[in-house]
């Protein structure tokens, strides 16, 4: 089964209310759709959503990426080769982490549906269910609130709380949710790089001495500075997670090294897709370390690439797989399904998606 073609297109879908975090504000998931076709007639699909605030990815750097570098260095290869053409895509252009995520999930499709059986159980995972946490974004503590017990109420368990535009103000976001929901629900908390070092400890401490009762805090500080990572890490008792400060395996192996967090977000546009995600999982495996799996802003298609890795792998241990969720409709036929905060997946080959709906398609 060889690859034939590459079409690149445009997917938008209105979200429920607009996502808001320290770093950006939108209210539509707005990507860009990788389908991989082959001379057998199968597709794979894959995608990347323009994320310049946080991994300098845009519209115009993923099209051209996919057009003018990766897919000139993928057509015409067979689609049982994979660690092959996963090398070719890796060094076919520096950095397009997002881009070169796209057409990784897409391979990673075509190569479960090669050999007829769901991706999760090509990389060697058992079937398992798993519960999402529900995102709360950034507003006034009130509306915050508000939001967080209608996400109660609904069924989520865990919700993680966007804070890091105000130091004081967050402490009152953190204080609100917490006695909304009251104490049986989790809490996490996402600073988005927001915080320096010692406001990062100070804050921290601040919720300990409270007893808010937080599980972790996520990215307190800028993403390059990891030994202020680690200062924070050494500095409180509460779990610190890493997300923007590990992009491939190389920054994994760095923070790993020195325990500059405790945990690791994996994200696929991060680490170029499931490729190099399998590489940080087999590290934190090694050295003990717990990770999260997580997404963008994303539709179902590159989420439903990160839930197959979830199941395949028992060092992620917590979930951030709701962009969905927060969508106001669904155009992905198949993939992920979801119960409410539960995610499950289908016994069809690959990611078991079908078909997209709404893409405009440009190449």
């Amino acid at each position: 089964m060889k690859i034939t073609e590459i079409r690149l297109g445009t997917l938008s879908i209105p979200l429920k209310k607009p996502f808001k975090t320290a770093l950006r504000m939108t209210d539509t998931v707005s990507s860009n759709i990788v389908e991989i076709r082959t001379d057998e007639g199968v597709c794979g699909y894959g995608e990347a959503p323009p994320t310049a605030a946080i991994t300098g990815d845009t519209d115009g750097a993923i099209r051209c990426a996919v057009s003018a570098r990766i897919a000139p260095a993928l057509i015409g290869r067979d689609v049982s080769e994979l660690n092959d053409m996963l090398f070719a895509l890796d060094r076919c252009v520096v950095g397009n982490s997002s881009g070169k995520a796209a057409a990784d999930i897409a391979l990673h499709d075509l190569w479960g549906k090669c050999h007829k059986l769901p991706l999760y159980k090509i990389l060697g995972g058992a079937y398992r269910e798993f519960a999402t946490d529900y995102t709360i974004s950034l507003n006034e503590p009130d509306e915050m609130a508000r939001d967080a017990l209608e996400a109660v109420e609904e069924g989520y368990e865990a919700l993680k709380i966007k804070v890091g535009s105000d130091f004081r103000l967050d402490m009152e976001r953190i204080e609100a949710v917490r006695d909304a929901v009251g104490g049986n629900v989790q809490l996490r908390v996402d600073a988005n790089q927001g915080w320096k070092p010692k406001e990062a400890i100070r804050a921290v401490r601040f919720m300990e001495d409270k007893g808010l009762g937080i599980e972790l805090v996520e990215q307190p500080v800028v993403y390059h500075d990891i030994e202020g990572l680690k200062r924070v890490t050494d500095a409180v008792d509460t779990i610190i997670l890493a997300d923007e400060s590990v992009y491939s395996p190389r920054d994994a192996m760095k923070l790993i090294g020195l325990r500059a967090a405790d945990m690791i977000n994996i994200k696929l546009m991060k680490s170029g897709g499931i490729g190099g995600a399998l590489k940080i999982c087999a590290m934190a495996e090694a050295s003990g370390m717990d990770c999260m799996i997580g997404a963008m802003m994303e539709s179902k298609v590159a989420v439903t690439a990160a839930a197959h890795l979830a199941m395949a792998h028992r060092c992620i241990t917590k979930y951030d797989l709701d962009p969905p969720i927060l969508c106001a409709s669904d155009p992905v036929k198949g993939g992920v399904l979801y119960k409410g905060a539960i995610l499950g997946l289908s016994e069809a080959p690959g990611l078991g998606i079908t078909a997209i709906a709404g893409v405009e398609w440009e190449i």
